[in-house]
């Protein structure tokens, strides 16, 4: 346990941060498995439009350091992807 006052004071404060930052990893997971789902549906405009928040969410994170910058951009890239992808599936399978 800390002793000093600061360390206790740095203790409360990762606390907080620690929290905090779970709180957004769960929101960015919850997002993404919506995201995920509506692909599943086949509404590609509900897709779209979750692809968009989850941008401003990872965006957010990695501005936080909630997630590296990189590990942002890739999951950014892969949810874009699943949605060409299904989009791509859907017109082929329509014709």
């Amino acid at each position: 346990m800390p002793h000093s006052v600061s360390a206790k004071k740095r203790v409360r404060q990762n606390e907080k941060r620690r929290l905090r930052n779970k709180a957004k990893k769960t929101r960015l997971k919850t997002e993404t498995k919506k995201h995920l789902q509506a692909l599943e549906e086949k509404k590609f405009d509900a897709a779209a439009k979750q692809l968009d928040l989850l941008y401003k969410l990872y965006d957010k994170a990695a501005k936080t350091k909630v997630l590296h910058p990189n590990k942002a951009a890739r999951l950014k890239s892969q949810c874009a992807r699943k949605l060409n992808a299904a989009r791509a599936a859907g017109a082929g399978a329509a014709k």
